[in-house]
């Protein structure tokens, strides 16, 4: 059996969900099987990257995991640019930094927080199912610092877990998703215990109110580009 496949909540938890080495290790994994058409929204991330970032530009991926993203970026890039990848996980990061090496990809990864960074102007940021991590108090606060740190017409990119107020809407959205996920081969006992395990770890908005927070950090437009059910890669363009 392949070592590298998502196994870690086929047994009982006994913490919160966290980014550590028994998850760091089949993350991959993990992306493609959690989150429908995962690919397919790491491509069009890709194109508005790359279609944004200027010669001696800048791009930040804001929990960037194991570099997959990053790494995709530098094999198509035409200009010179600088790539950076941030991530509080250690585990993650040294995952990413063997990942670089054997792809001799030009990309620096760094143990940072994001809410503290010293950010260069940037022509992109992007976040992949990061900012739902980020407590709600302080979210928007890393959004305008994101915003601050963008050049004029620089793009934010960021991918999400959505819900819906409609009560029933939401319901229908999270067994559809499930469905996707006993498709992909996890079993009832293994959504329940990561449902249990992101509790409160993991607080989804609404399209609606990201696109809001958006604006209110000081970004001049924010849509969707692609959605599927309850996950959404929105734009936002300083």
């Amino acid at each position: 059996m392949n070592d590298k496949n998502d196994k870690v909540f086929t047994k009982p938890i006994k913490k919160q969900f966290e980014f550590d080495e028994e998850v760091a290790a089949v993350f991959d994994d993990m992306l493609e099987r959690s989150v429908p058409f995962y690919k397919e929204s790491q491509k069009i991330t890709k194109f508005f990257a790359l279609k944004n970032l200027r010669e001696d530009g800048y791009l930040y991926d804001l929990g960037c995991s194991t570099a997959s993203l990053l790494i995709e970026i530098h094999r198509d890039l035409h200009a010179k640019a600088t790539l950076i990848g941030l991530d509080n996980s250690k585990a993650m990061l040294a995952r990413a930094t063997r990942k670089i090496e054997a792809f001799g990809a030009d990309v620096d990864v760094q143990e940072a927080d994001i809410l503290q960074y010293d950010y260069k102007e940037a022509d992109v940021f992007i976040s992949n199912y990061t900012l739902q991590f980020v407590r709600p108090l302080v979210r928007e606060e890393l959004l305008k610092k994101i915003a601050a740190s963008l050049r004029e017409e620089g793009v934010f990119i960021f991918s999400e877990k959505v819900i819906s107020h409609h009560s029933k809407l939401n319901k229908d959205l999270i067994e559809c998703y499930y469905d996707f996920k006993k498709e992909q081969g996890y079993s009832e006992y293994e959504i329940m215990q990561k449902r249990e395990a992101l509790e409160n770890v993991l607080v989804p908005y609404s399209e609606e109110e990201n696109m809001t927070m958006a604006k209110n950090a000081g970004f001049s437009h924010c849509e969707v580009i692609f959605r599927w059910a309850n996950f959404a890669t929105f734009i936002a363009i300083k």
